[in-house]
């Protein structure tokens, strides 16, 4: 038996979907959000086998608490999903400072505060996983969320020298990027307003928020089907470092591949040329 320590456990998120999962195959859990109580009536169905703690994984006072408590309740923590997440509209000029900080704090540092959190109780384990919830965004960037997909880039960076660093005392890492997934992780903007200070990126902004409010409850992607793909790879002979998540999240990331090779080798001569 497994326990897992998952973040971002609101209803409709990706959260929630590992939390079930893992319950499924005998495992226990610790499942962290903001609002607690939106989980009080499915956390009481799966008895002593789920704990949930009120988190804000931007605290990282909160975060250590969080952790001990864990630790004290299972006896330590053997599987960490990062899940906790959301973007914010804008420009990369025009985005104004405050949503520029959330954006990181929320996605990258909550990330790093966690894994430094549980990384202790692993190493003494001699095993672990952390597997980092990314994003598509964080391979390609995303128009009108520049900041939201710098923030998954830096999580795919660290968590290629976090791999390396860690592989000696039995933790492994695994980073997984989504496409458009039928969450409800972006359900709200539909009643935010767009906060641009540079009124020439404000139609951009406003077609780009236009297009997710109509596509949300149509993406392809199941979340259900989409842990399973983790979890499937987690349990493989040779796990993979990462994997992309849904058919037009594959394509694009692979399109992007092909084309950066392409490039890359076209300007061989440029690259080879600047040694001494």
């Amino acid at each position: 038996m497994r326990t897992w320590f998952i973040t971002g456990g609101t209803p409709g998120g990706f959260g929630l979907v590992y939390a079930e999962a893992a319950l499924e195959q005998g495992d226990q859990v610790v499942v962290t959000s903001r609002r607690p109580s939106e989980l009080r009536e499915w956390a009481e169905s799966h008895g002593d086998r789920v704990l949930v703690l009120q988190l804000d994984v931007t605290d990282a006072d909160q975060v250590r608490a969080a952790v001990k408590a864990a630790e004290e309740r299972f006896g330590g923590i053997d599987v960490l999903v990062n899940s906790a997440g959301r973007g914010w509209y804008g420009s990369i000029e025009g985005a104004p400072d405050e949503t520029i900080r959330r954006t990181f704090d929320l996605n990258l540092f909550a990330v790093v505060e966690m894994v430094r959190a549980v990384l202790p109780g692993m190493r003494a384990r001699g095993n672990g996983w952390i597997v980092n919830m990314s994003s598509v965004a964080g391979l390609v960037g995303a128009l009108g969320f520049g900041y939201y997909a710098a923030a998954k880039f830096a999580v795919e960076g660290v968590s290629e020298t976090l791999r390396q660093e860690v592989e000696p005392f039995g933790v492994r890492v695994l980073v997984v990027e989504p496409g458009a997934f039928r969450t409800k992780a972006f359900a709200y903007f539909q009643n935010e307003d767009v906060n641009e200070i540079v009124d020439a990126y404000v139609p951009m902004v406003e077609s780009v928020k236009a297009a997710f409010v109509d596509h949300d409850g149509k993406q392809a992607g199941d979340p259900v089907r989409g842990v399973r793909a983790v979890m499937s790879a987690m349990n493989a002979p040779v796990p993979p470092k990462r994997i992309v998540l849904g058919n037009s999240g594959y394509d694009v990331v692979v399109a992007m591949h092909e084309n950066a090779l392409a490039e890359l080798r076209a300007n061989e001569k440029l690259s080879r040329g600047a040694d001494f």
